[in-house]
């Protein structure tokens, strides 16, 4: 049976381990020291490594998990790394011999360019991309390349869990219920939430069903979301959801 589990390192990442027997995974170990942590306690084989984008919080600990496993490297082909890897790209399948894991690249540009997800056993690992209730900053795309990569994570069936690689969703929730605070969904989702992080658990995985009910970022097509954009449909001419998107993602930059 595969297992998937978070690993929490520094104030709010987390890096995910998917482990079956004795064999395991891990995406984007910005460091080694929690990785090897568990991997020692668990008897666990480090086989891969899943790298979705290049800032040092999801790659700082890959050399030193080279040197003492012979973990294979996938990282996204339009970034460049140090470390030896095989590069990705859309549309790219990976086999995961030992984990019996199939998984798809799914090219994301918005957070940075070359950024990538990783989409199998109704799993998304989708880095700094889509958050709980929330979305990456834009440090090298457009919001229009980030908008376009966020619809397309909407179009995956909607029970798809989703594991980002860090813990906001509470300050996203709050950010979205300024945009909608009708949105009963969103509610729910903020008392869940504070449960969950009041026994010290994680509110990931989200799954893209939640997501699309309640991330204002894949709402921007809703008159709400629009309204709070300040963008309104007072002449024939349609207001374009990326249009709110842009407008939202500044607000929340500022939030």
């Amino acid at each position: 049976m595969l297992e998937i589990f978070p690993i929490p390192a520094f104030r709010d990442n987390y890096f995910w381990l998917l482990q079956r027997g004795k064999h395991a995974a891990v995406v984007d170990p910005g460091d080694a020291a929690p990785v090897i942590r568990v991997l020692e306690n668990r008897g666990l084989i480090l086989d891969t490594i899943l790298i979705t984008h290049h800032h040092s919080d999801h790659i700082g600990g890959v050399p030193e998990l080279l040197n003492l496993y012979r973990s294979k490297v996938y990282a996204p082909l339009k970034e460049q790394y140090d470390f030896a890897h095989q590069a990705v790209k859309e549309g790219d399948a990976i086999h995961l011999e030992t984990l019996d894991l199939q998984l798809g690249i799914l090219e994301l540009p918005g957070h940075t360019l070359g950024h990538v997800a990783y989409y199998g056993a109704n799993s998304l690992f989708c880095g700094d991309t889509l958050f709980g209730c929330g979305c990456g900053r834009l440090f090298e795309g457009t919001h229009q390349q980030l908008f376009a990569s966020l619809q397309k994570l909407a179009k995956l069936p909607s029970e798809t869990a989703v594991y980002c690689a860090h813990e906001y969703t509470e300050h996203n929730i709050r950010f979205a219920r300024t945009l909608d605070p009708q949105n009963a969904a969103l509610a729910s989702r903020q008392k869940d939430a504070a449960q969950l992080r009041e026994a010290d658990k994680p509110t990931l995985p989200s799954t893209i069903g939640l997501e699309l009910e309640t991330n204002p970022f894949l709402r921007c097509h809703t008159a709400s979301i629009k309204a709070a954009a300040g963008l309104y449909e007072t002449s024939p001419r349609q207001i374009e959801p990326e249009q709110v998107f842009g407008v939202i993602r500044e607000m929340r930059n500022q939030y």
